[in-house]
């Protein structure tokens, strides 16, 4: 039995994990969930496959129920301890003593307060995981007791953003949202194309999980340097697939690529940073206008995909200045032959424009 513990995106998170399981055929129970985590069997191939979740903190492994499973944690010198489900420090340190006396017999052991009653994956990893273990309690309708034995890696997922040596801050999506897209997309392998593929972040996401990857972008600068990522990538974490890429309009793909594609993912152009939170009538505006754009694109997207190919595609939606969300609905991708199978936001409050993800089937 295991446990995963959900990002700083649980909805997102959720979405992911699912996608994930159906991608990778994973044969998943659920024994209980809430919003932040959820506890399930599988085998053990999903501490393997753990590392290609994007939206994900933790991989627990639960060794049993009630506080009594503490005498089944295995011994560790130097510990922490994650309390999920209750914020509750004087709870948090009964339980690190209670293991403390329970290794007692086998060694000295010693555990550390993280910033709130779980540790962090930075935590864990700069004091040294998995040496270092991190023992969880999660309360739920059982208390259930385990061991991380994975995390998602912030360290690398920074690395990927910002020691590349072409950079564009404002526009790049970050890789660990490239992660969870590609996730979403819900195909294992085939040929993956972002046709607004900017600097690279996410063909260098097809990559990494070792995909057919194809890219391009109307700016030749940008795909320049996407070419400047993607050999540092290779060269910093051992690649060694290549990618297609092309100087190439999204409106015109058959001109630019002669293979037909099983998933497209992409964050496309989303219009002028603005200045402030728009009115709903400015945010109808706004949408309406790159919708023009969009539909041209996704009239391109039919030349180049092969049936029953899903698409990933994150659509501006706006934080008014009522702190109310406009997320446009948008009936003409039914036309085109596009079914939306879901749809997630990702944002931060201080967000003006806010991504609408969209994971759609191409019905051919």
């Amino acid at each position: 039995m295991y446990a995963l513990i959900y990002g700083k995106n649980p909805k997102l998170s959720e979405a992911e994990f699912w996608a994930f399981v159906k991608r990778f055929g994973l044969k998943v129970s659920v024994v209980e969930s809430s919003k932040d985590w959820v506890v399930f069997e599988s085998d053990k191939s999903i501490e393997r496959l753990f590392r290609k979740l994007g939206g994900s903190l933790k991989l627990i492994k639960i060794v049993g129920e009630g506080e009594e499973a503490i005498r089944d944690l295995e011994y560790a010198k130097l510990f922490t301890v994650s309390l999920y489900g209750k914020d509750d420090w004087k709870l948090w340190r009964e339980l690190g003593s209670a293991i403390k006396k329970n290794f007692k017999s086998q060694g000295s052991s010693k555990f550390f307060k993280p910033a709130k009653v779980y540790a962090m994956p930075s935590e864990l990893i700069l004091k040294g995981f998995p040496e270092v273990k991190d023992f969880v309690f999660i309360s739920g309708k059982k208390l259930y007791v385990g061991e991380t034995v994975a995390i998602t890696d912030p360290f690398e997922l920074k690395k990927l953003d910002v020691e590349r040596p072409v950079q564009r801050a404002i526009f790049s999506i970050p890789p660990r949202l490239a992660r969870i897209m590609v996730n979403l997309s819900e195909v294992r392998q085939g040929n993956f194309l972002d046709p607004f593929c900017g600097i690279g972040t996410v063909v260098q996401e097809f990559l990494l999980q070792g995909l057919n990857a194809y890219g391009s972008d109307s700016n030749p600068k940008a795909i320049h340097g996407a070419k400047e990522n993607l050999k540092w990538l290779k060269k910093e974490f051992n690649v060694k697939r290549t990618a297609h890429l092309e100087v190439c309009d999204a409106r015109k793909l058959k001109r630019c690529f002669r293979v037909k594609f099983d998933a497209i993912v992409t964050e496309p152009y989303m219009g002028k940073p603005l200045k402030h939170h728009p009115t709903r009538g400015e945010a109808i505006k706004l949408a309406n206008e790159l919708d023009r754009f969009y539909y041209q694109v996704f009239d391109s997207f039919r030349d180049v995909l092969k049936r029953n190919a899903r698409v990933v595609f994150v659509f501006p939606a706006y934080r008014l200045s009522d702190g109310r969300l406009y997320r446009k609905d948008r009936k003409w991708l039914e036309k085109l032959g596009f079914e939306v199978l879901g749809k997630y936001t990702d944002f931060e409050e201080r967000h003006r424009v806010v991504r609408d993800i969209h994971v759609l089937r191409f019905k051919g």
